[in-house]
């Protein structure tokens, strides 16, 4: 009989390519859905739309983080497997603006489905989608699992708390939960409110003649950026063994707003000097410094990899906007 599988935030860039991941490997997939005016779900179209898939392996539900009854509601009806908790506001920035519902999405919410865990019948397995940001300014580099937290911004804030929830609720009521501090990762389905897709759109835009200029930041500031199809894996990985175990999925190189505007332009022929200006407005309040990981423990126990360049990423990423914008037909990246 197939494993089931639950997903928040299925609609995700980790979400969808979570769910490709699981119905290749021949699992019934479920995802919990926001209910809003509108019936975008672009990252899944693929999916919604073959027959094949869409009602007989995969199965959307609507629920909320923060509606305790819907949430239930879900869990006894799918009775998953294993759940996958990507769901939140994942955006840096816009939780300084938004410092409450960042918390209560984030963190209350995945408060509320560890209790709802804790009282089911049988207890389903749950990976957690934490981030690098918890570490915010570390004193060691590059963090590993053993690192404080040291977060700096309301996102991180929130994600530590979530992360040492699901801890207390390993260790207290012997859930199976774990933890995955993922490190920055990207790909062609990244949202266009972060910078990585927003270089990478202006760069095709700018080859195209429809856009002159773009305006960033600190084109200084430095992360550790990996591939989301790697990471995905890396989440399926840690419920798969014996034991529940928290883990650090990262490349181990840094690199700079600055590198992937360089690569992106450079691989449509273009010189960054001539259309990159920086903008004051686009400058964060605070800004984590020197957060880059150490995956020994993956790769140890797991046997996981970053398997893809950052080059190769940026440079994917920004060929399939310049085919966008010029009207090609998309193929699923």
């Amino acid at each position: 009989m197939a494993k089931k599988a639950l997903i928040t935030g299925i609609t995700g860039q980790d979400g969808s390519y979570l769910a490709d991941l699981l119905l290749e490997k021949g699992y019934e997939v479920h995802g919990i859905v926001r209910r809003t005016s509108t019936l975008g779900r672009s990252r899944i179209d693929h999916l919604y739309r073959d027959e094949s898939i869409y009602g007989h392996r995969l199965f959307l539900h609507y629920a909320e983080l923060d509606d305790p009854t819907t949430l239930r509601r879900v869990l006894l009806r799918v009775a998953p497997d294993e759940i996958y908790h990507l769901a939140g506001q994942s955006h840096v920035g816009l939780s300084f603006e938004i410092p409450e519902s960042t918390c209560e999405m984030t963190a209350m919410g995945t408060l509320r489905l560890l209790e709802m865990i804790r009282d089911m019948p049988r207890t389903p397995r749950l990976f957690h989608a934490s981030s690098s940001e918890v570490f915010g300014e570390p004193a060691t580099v590059p963090q590993d699992e053993t690192t404080p937290f040291a977060p700096i911004n309301p996102y991180g804030c929130a994600k530590a708390f979530a992360t040492q929830m699901v801890t207390v609720y390993r260790r207290a009521f012997g859930l199976f939960g774990c933890n995955g501090i993922m490190f920055n990762h990207e790909s062609p389905r990244r949202g266009e409110n972060f910078v990585t897709r927003k270089i990478c759109q202006a760069a095709a835009a700018i080859k195209l003649g429809r856009q002159s200029e773009l305006r960033l930041g600190d084109t200084t500031a430095q992360r550790d950026w990996g591939d989301a199809r790697d990471y995905v894996k890396g989440m399926w990985l840690t419920l798969q063994g014996d034991h529940p175990d928290d883990y650090v999925f990262a490349t181990g190189q840094l690199h700079s707003v600055g590198d992937i505007v360089q690569h992106a332009f450079s691989t449509l022929g273009l010189d960054p000097a001539q259309h990159v200006k920086q903008d004051p407005r686009f400058l964060r309040k605070v800004e984590p410094q020197r957060l880059v990981g150490n995956a020994a423990k993956a790769i140890k126990n797991l046997h996981w990899h970053p398997e893809t360049k950052f080059e190769d990423l940026i440079g994917e990423m920004t060929r399939h906007e310049l085919d966008v914008l010029a009207g090609k037909p998309e193929s699923t990246p």
